[in-house]
């Protein structure tokens, strides 16, 4: 699908922003864990939580589906079954890194794999502490899916330094953890997404500047009865939007706040941006709030690479509002970038430069000389089937004099369905 983006004076209205993704894949892998029924309201329409559904099928969970009610009759850790045919994992990096510490926990025979781009992104991050615990697994060239998990004697605790702020490989472990007679530790000096640890109530202790979390077949693992709330990633496309176009005011409701998620806002409080947080509560195990940003004067920044684990998938956006800001903004210790659906730091390097921005690639990183009156030049977007960078090209494109063009748009689905419909609906033509 091609998607036409015109020029807008700027964008208003109030959005309702589909369902968090990370929260739904965790809520519905849990449920299947767990010994009783759970009923998980607002769960993300998005492709990858699809694919987390349709995987617990193939691995004989019962999963009922009315709209965005899920509910999941829990099998327990014994009660999950050999799959007939290889779990399909679709374009979900998050449903093939949890779904095989959970298969490898269980000792179940499968195999996992994805679409061409999910096998093209590496395993070895899990693969290596997976065998450390005693799983038997192997991949295609050591390191890519599909992924063959075997039989074996029982998971082995380990203590394990998370080698990066992953919550992709930290959730991989404590999952697989779950099924070991002794606790295996994760050792996290660098905070990454901690809602495994809050959806499945797992002891943690501080250690240092960061924690332990433990995991072990002692944890009773709860029904997952709640609310999925706002995506924050989702979120961050309009926070941009509004502040970098003049005459903008977007309101959001249900925004999920998890302190582990939010990075983004807080380097934009630090830009300059005009955002106000209101109706602050907790939903489940979740603190939400409602947000509404204004057209905002930006100042450019020097990106703190501590940050970047906080805000690792709003960094495209962020390079868009970069753009914007008034001097040069960098980025530096970004490398993992690279290693996501598509290498985002190349793809929006070549977005940000084909609109005419003035930029420089790193290989880590990226720098921006930006300017409060930029008008991005018509273009044709590549967006290489990533959902964030065709919505990040979509909004950049929004502020041009003319139209622009954005390749393969139907990728937004992956996370945000409603997408087009919504910058729309809020476009001042």
């Amino acid at each position: 699908m091609i998607e036409t983006v015109r020029p807008a004076s700027g964008l208003k209205g109030t959005i309702e922003l589909p369902a968090d993704k990370s929260i739904s894949h965790r809520s519905a892998l849990f449920a299947a864990l767990s010994d009783q029924k759970s009923t998980i309201l607002n769960y993300s329409p998005a492709a990858d939580p699809a694919s987390t559904l349709s995987c617990l099928r193939q691995l004989g969970v019962e999963v009922n589906r009315n709209d965005n009610r899920v509910t999941v009759h829990g099998a327990g850790r014994t009660g999950l079954q050999q799959p007939a045919e290889p779990l399909d994992c679709g374009n979900s990096g998050t449903t093939m890194r949890l779904l095989t510490g959970i298969v490898a926990g269980a000792g179940l025979d499968a195999e996992l794999t994805g679409d061409d781009s999910l096998r093209g992104r590496t395993m070895k991050r899990i693969i290596d502490p997976l065998r450390s615990m005693g799983a038997n697994i192997s991949a295609r060239d050591g390191e890519y899916a599909p992924l063959r998990v075997g039989t074996h004697n029982g998971i082995k605790p380990i203590r394990f330094p998370l080698p990066i702020p992953s919550a992709q490989l930290k959730s991989c472990v404590l999952l697989a953890g779950l099924f070991g007679k002794s606790p295996t530790e994760v050792v996290e000096q660098i905070p990454s997404r901690d809602h495994t640890e809050r959806l499945l109530n797992l002891e943690t202790e501080e250690y240092g500047q960061g924690k332990i979390i433990q995991s072990s077949l002692q944890d009773v693992i709860p029904p997952q009865n709640y609310t999925v709330p706002g995506d924050f990633s989702a979120a961050a496309f309009w926070l941009v939007g509004a502040a970098v176009q003049q005459g903008s005011m977007i309101h959001l409701k249900n925004v999920g706040m998890n302190p582990s998620r939010t990075g983004i806002l807080h380097i934009l409080y630090q830009m300059g941006a005009d955002i106000n947080i209101s109706n602050e509560r907790m939903q489940g195990r979740e603190p939400v709030a409602d947000m509404a940003v204004s057209a905002s004067s930006l100042k450019a920044i020097d990106l703190d690479p501590a940050l970047i684990p906080n805000c690792i998938d709003e960094l495209p956006i962020l390079m868009v509002a970069f753009c914007f800001a008034d001097g040069r903004s960098t980025i530096t210790g970004a490398g993992e970038l690279r290693h996501k659906e598509t290498d985002r730091l190349a793809a929006m390097y070549e977005i940000l430069t084909n609109a005419g921005a003035d930029a420089t690639l790193r290989e880590d990183g990226i720098e921006i000389n930006g300017d409060p009156g930029f008008t991005p030049e018509p273009a044709e977007h590549n967006t290489y089937h990533d959902h964030r960078m065709a919505m990040a090209a979509a909004i950049l494109s929004s502020c041009s004099a003319e139209p622009s063009v954005v390749l393969d748009a139907e990728c937004t689905s992956i996370s945000y369905p409603g997408f087009w419909a919504d910058l729309e609906k809020v476009s001042v033509y």
